[in-house]
């Protein structure tokens, strides 16, 4: 993504799902291609590598930012899960949720290049989406904006989110 492609306003779109009955998955067939396992074991680097190729083309920055030492806490805290797509035994996306008192949020969610386009996306967002319902959540929510996916919005709102709120500010310059 090229400086003069990043529009002047960062539009970041917040999402919430508050009953499961809300909840419309979408899974694909097990044909043993793909598996989802959770990270049992916080792995900084493995981690990062996940974080920077899910989220390099949209610019994600946040989680290079933090320090290490800041990063692993926040991946040991025991309200934290991060569950990693791998397809054909190669790691092609992850989602990150972080449990509240009643809501749990989809902290990072995302697919390598590579993998998007083939329906990865409705799975692993409804994996997610599901263990956190199973997880005793009473509200789901997420945040998006205008630098994620093109197809990010209209997945969250294809699986029952609903938007409660739209914030606009002047793009970061982390983001340049």
């Amino acid at each position: 993504m090229l400086r003069e492609n990043i529009p002047d306003t960062l539009v970041t779109t917040y999402l919430e799902m508050n009953r499961r009955s809300a909840f419309r998955p979408v899974y694909l067939e097990d044909n043993g291609e793909f598996v989802v396992l959770r990270m049992e074991t916080v792995d900084v680097p493995y981690y990062r590598y996940l974080y920077s190729a899910v989220g390099e083309s949209w610019r994600w920055r946040d989680r290079l930012l933090v320090p290490e030492s800041e990063l692993h806490r926040a991946l040991s805290d025991p309200n934290t899960t991060v569950d990693v797509l791998y397809v054909g035994g190669v790691p092609a996306g992850y989602i990150e949720l972080v449990r509240g008192k009643e809501a749990t949020e989809v902290a990072y969610f995302g697919l390598r290049p590579a993998y998007m386009g083939r329906g990865l996306g409705k799975h692993l967002l409804s994996w997610g989406v599901a263990h956190a319902w199973s997880d005793g959540a009473q509200r789901v929510w997420v945040h998006t904006c205008n630098l994620d996916g093109p197809y990010a919005l209209e997945n969250y709102l294809k699986r029952g989110f609903s938007v409660y709120n739209i914030t606009e500010e002047p793009m970061p310059t982390r983001y340049f």
